[in-house]
């Protein structure tokens, strides 16, 4: 089985074939409609020859079907017929669950991306449970206020490395999670790691949609055999 794996941004649109080491992208923004980027990729994949597709998507998503708009994207993306669009199978996972998914290593997983906004994720023994934790009430507004970019130009790195922290340590003792994992660019930031955490990569997106097909794949980021 060959799979394309897609990562939605709001500035770039990633993709990755298996048995691919470097994804490919193109720009993304606010004009860009799911039409736009279906033909993005056909010309940007045009040598690569897939049977299904595996698409992270920027917003909520309930048994694989997009339930919100995205943010920094056009509309449309709802009731569009991605399966139609590209001729072939599709599945849809948010974008932080296909990044948490990659990440899994066993256990109960607690996933939270640090970007624009606050994604997350929970697995529990290999089951995806996307979650919402960015929109818990923190303080006077919410955790992605505080701890998403928002909080980081507003508060600076110092005082935003102490939100997060702070929000890290209640979510871990509430979840008793085996592994943390911290995604999105803004991980990168943090001077010293939340206690319990290790730091992800964006690259672990393209192995979760592989995983999505192949559950037992292996595969990581850089890696240059078949995954």
């Amino acid at each position: 089985m060959n799979i394309l794996t897609v990562d939605v941004g709001g500035t770039s649109i990633k993709i990755l074939f298996s048995g691919q080491s470097e994804a490919r992208r193109f720009a993304s923004g606010p004009t860009m409609t799911p039409e736009g980027m279906v033909e993005g990729i056909k010309e940007l994949a045009a040598d690569w020859k897939y049977d299904v597709v595996s698409i992270g998507y920027p917003g909520r998503v309930s048994r694989g079907r997009i339930v919100s708009e995205p943010h920094n994207l056009a509309p449309g993306w709802r009731e569009f017929d991605f399966q139609a669009a590209f001729g072939c199978p599709v599945k849809i996972l948010n974008d932080a669950a296909m990044q948490a998914l990659g990440s899994y290593q066993g256990g109960l997983l607690l996933f939270v991306g640090l970007g624009t906004g606050l994604g997350s994720a929970l697995i529990a023994d290999g089951v995806v449970v996307p979650m919402e934790l960015g929109h818990l009430s923190y303080r006077e507004a919410t955790f992605e206020d505080y701890i998403g970019i928002r909080g980081l130009e507003k508060f600076g790195e110092k005082e935003w490395s102490g939100h997060v922290v702070f929000a890290l340590d209640r979510l871990i003792e509430a979840l008793y999670p085996d592994d943390v994992v911290l995604g999105g660019g803004n991980a990168r930031k943090l001077k010293e790691l939340p206690r319990g955490c290790r730091l992800g990569d964006n690259a672990f997106a393209f192995v979760g949609g592989f995983r999505l097909w192949k559950p037992e794949t292996d595969y990581q980021p850089g890696d240059q055999e078949q995954p």
